[in-house]
């Protein structure tokens, strides 16, 4: 085989000399944006894509290693590498909006009207810092854990609703590609369990300062996810028949911590639970995204129409999960049990009935 050589791209090099020890090549073909090496793997996948991500970078190159027998070398400024640097300056706004929309909330949660007594607002303080370090949290557990891996990400976006509980929740930006799918497992469930770490105290906390009293007529009945109702229990006790819970604010920002964090887990698209099941099942990852869907759609139709909303969403969004750079390196055995108690915790954070008006 002839040196390569692209005029367009002004790189130039022999395919056959830069995988010789690694991947016993056949062939390449020549995209407009890529060249793809075909041929088969001689060493384990992660130390060929570690060693020949190294050289081929010397000529300006991404790799992918995607499929069984293919190496993929992506053009210099490709869309599939990190974009221009967003300005922290949106993410401070946006930070600033939903502390005052979930204080607002957290204020007439209390009883308070904010908008005849501005004064008042100063009561949804407690619900308002508790929720978004909570959320807080969650997502620095994705950032630094990408930062770990040399992912360049963006810092968190917090999204702010003046109605409701006060916030859609926050997300980040991956601005590059995931390395292989132990980085991706990783990034995946860092958010959870960081938001977890403290959602749990927060919970516990809020609950020892909640109310016990005879059940009302009024309000807004919360669902009671599995391990919600097993800290209530540890905290309070068994609760009289007759009687029910006023959540403190603080209590009721541990609540939303756990349902955010079951929707995050959704094995769906690029969720934190779409990265965790991709790096655990790969492509057939598309089987339990689409089950996933089904099931939304189903217990928007028989529980809450809210599902229905995310079910359109996840839709919308995508059920695939984009695959990292090297396809090829399997999750470790550690990481595969770690996979699977995220599953068992999903299932303990999720319930069909999130929000429901009482019956009498």
């Amino acid at each position: 085989m002839s040196p390569f050589y692209h005029e367009g791209w002004g790189i130039g090099f022999d395919p056959e000399w830069e995988v010789r020890d690694l991947f016993s090549l056949w062939e390449w073909e020549v995209g407009e944006d890529s060249v793809v090496l075909r041929g088969r793997l001689l060493v384990a996948p992660d130390l060929a894509f570690s060693i020949l991500n190294e050289r081929f970078a010397r000529y300006g190159y991404q790799l992918l290693m995607q499929r069984e027998g293919e190496l993929r070398l992506v053009k210099p400024g490709s869309r599939a590498l990190a974009g221009p640097a967003p300005k922290p300056i949106v993410n401070l706004l946006l930070l600033v909006a939903t502390f005052l929309t979930t204080l607002f909330v957290g204020a007439t949660y209390q009883g308070a009207n904010p908008l005849r007594e501005p004064d008042k607002l100063i009561l949804g303080l407690p619900f308002s810092l508790a929720l978004l370090s909570i959320l807080g949290v969650h997502e620095l557990g994705h950032y630094f854990v990408s930062k770990k891996y040399g992912i360049k990400v963006t810092l968190p976006y917090f999204i702010p609703v003046p109605f409701g509980l006060g916030t859609f929740g926050a997300f980040i930006k991956m601005r590059s590609p995931v390395v292989d799918r132990r980085a991706l497992f990783d990034v995946g469930v860092a958010g959870p369990l960081a938001g977890l770490a403290l959602a749990v105290p927060a919970l516990i906390l809020g609950l020892v300062l909640s109310e016990v009293v005879p059940a009302g007529k009024f309000g807004i009945a919360l669902g009671s996810p599995l391990l919600f109702s097993l800290i209530m229990w540890l905290t309070l006790g068994p609760i009289p028949e007759g009687y029910d819970v006023v959540l403190h604010p603080v209590a009721f920002a541990g609540w939303i911590g756990f349902f955010v964090t079951a929707l995050n887990l959704l094995p769906v698209g690029q969720l934190d639970g779409g990265h965790i099941s991709y790096a655990l099942l790969g492509r057939r990852q598309e089987k339990v995204a689409l089950a996933t869907f089904v099931a939304l759609f189903v217990m928007g139709i028989l529980y809450w129409q809210g599902w229905l909303t995310w079910s359109f969403l996840v839709l919308v969004l995508g059920l695939k999960h984009p695959p990292p750079l090297n396809d090829l390196t399997l999750l470790d055995e550690r990481r595969r049990r770690l996979g699977v108690m995220m599953a068992i915790l999903f299932f303990a954070l999720i319930t069909p009935n999130p929000f429901s008006l009482p019956h009498f």
